[in-house]
């Protein structure tokens, strides 16, 4: 704790806030101007209460490995930096931050959330460094799922994807039985990924001021996948391939099945396991890894197998019930962005990792690594095309700073960036 705040249990004399202090469900914490509080609750998450706010721990409940464990907190004024524990991780709804205006959706994250009227306004003006630009750095979003989707990233980290969530390079798709998940890449490309699969993004780089040298080049390690091509096939179809263990399917503008199983994916497999390809639409190559002068070249209504028997092709869609993924609209807000003034009063929220769910009555709006959202008060809700620097450059310490107060009195000093060792 530093500076004044206290803690209140309804019908009970406020408590002063201050270092060991015991917290309970239903308490109502408030710090005064120029005081921060750390607070830490038992299924590890850890929040910096900033200045002048007021929030009320409405709800926890948590037990290791339970199923129904649930945090909620609603954030009357002010705001916090929070970084969530296992209740977040656990599941995609068991954590949520409610306001006036807008709920926050948790997703095992790490976090900023303010409430701001003139002051953050005010607060951003004195702030001398430029903005800069709120860039979406996921690959794509799940556009759409069915059953737990999980994604394991290059670490080896395993974490569950709901509607909105983020992929990058390196991370691996994995489904199971009767589970399906329709990705949105930010060039428009769509893949729908099938049950039992693993599908991995190996490399993604795109601007759409230039989407002739972008590329996209993906793995399927197993299972079935549909995928539509988008801005980058269309510049310049050379950047865009599905790999496999057995072949190279290079995409040019098109629409197609791919799907590896048994020895294509390192597995025992039957009679006719193995790679089969489909073309919907354009124009897809196959080069066979094992002898890269086998190439085939597969037009609409056309596909290709490539078993341990020899290679075949015929001309009828395999059976399998792939959502098409271009039957799906792709939302304007999953990767939009809009120019947002820095006195427009509401919620806004910074994700330093993870995944937030930011919903009013009206609309929803998903964030992901390193990018700002706001909810406004009229209930919309925006990607604002620059970080707003308030958030930015925020002097309010992180509730993992090692040295707390320090950190927070160099804030006050307006000591900050690359004057401060981190």
């Amino acid at each position: 704790m530093r500076g004044v705040g206290f803690a209140q249990t309804p019908g009970q004399t406020p408590r002063t806030l201050g270092k060991g202090l015991p917290l309970q469900e239903g308490d109502r914490l408030t710090t005064a101007d120029g005081a921060t509080a750390v607070v830490k609750l038992q299924d590890g998450t850890r929040m910096t209460v900033r200045p002048g706010s007021e929030m009320v721990l409405s709800q926890f409940k948590f037990s290791q490995d339970a199923q129904d464990n649930s945090m909620v907190i609603n954030m009357l004024r002010g705001g916090l930096r929070a970084i969530t524990g296992l209740i977040a991780k656990g599941s995609p709804n068991a954590a949520r931050i409610q306001t006036n205006t807008a709920t926050i959706g948790i997703r095992g994250t790490d976090f900023d959330a303010r409430i701001c009227s003139v002051d953050c306004g005010n607060e951003g003006r004195r702030i001398a460094q430029n903005a800069k630009p709120n860039a979406i750095q996921a690959s794509a979003k799940v556009l759409s799922s069915r059953g737990e989707v999980l994604a394991v990233d290059g670490a080896g980290q395993r974490r569950r994807l709901v509607d909105g969530g983020g992929l990058y390079p390196g991370d691996v798709v994995e489904t199971g039985q009767g589970t399906q998940a329709v990705l949105a890449f930010r060039d428009e490309s769509r893949v729908t990924v099938g049950a039992t699969t693993r599908f991995r993004i190996d490399n993604f780089v795109f601007d759409s001021k230039n989407a002739g040298e972008g590329r996209m080049l993906t793995s399927i390690l197993k299972g079935t996948v549909r995928a539509l091509s988008g801005l980058i096939g269309k510049a310049n179809n050379k950047n865009v391939s599905y790999s496999t263990s057995t072949a190279t399917i290079g995409i040019r503008g098109t629409e197609v099945l791919i799907r590896c199983v048994g020895v294509c994916a390192g597995e025992g497999g039957g009679q006719g396991d193995g790679l089969t390809v489909f073309t919907y639409s354009g124009q897809v190559d196959v080069t066979k890894l094992t002898d890269f002068t086998s190439s085939f070249v597969l037009t609409p209504g056309r596909g290709l197998s490539v078993t341990p028997a020899g290679t075949q092709e015929f001309g009828a869609e395999p059976p399998n019930d792939l959502t098409a993924p271009g039957s799906l609209p792709l939302p304007a807000s999953l990767f939009g962005s809009d120019n947002v003034n820095e006195n427009q009063e509401g919620l806004y929220v910074f994700v330093r990792d993870g995944h937030i769910e930011l919903t009013t009555n009206s609309s929803v709006l998903h964030l992901g690594r390193n990018e700002a959202g706001l909810a406004g008060n009229d209930g919309s809700t925006v990607r604002p095309q620059d970080v707003p620097r308030f958030l930015e450059f925020d002097r309010t310490p992180l509730p993992n700073s090692t040295n707390f107060n320090v950190a927070a009195l160099l804030g006050d000093s307006n000591i900050t960036g690359g004057r401060v060792c981190r």
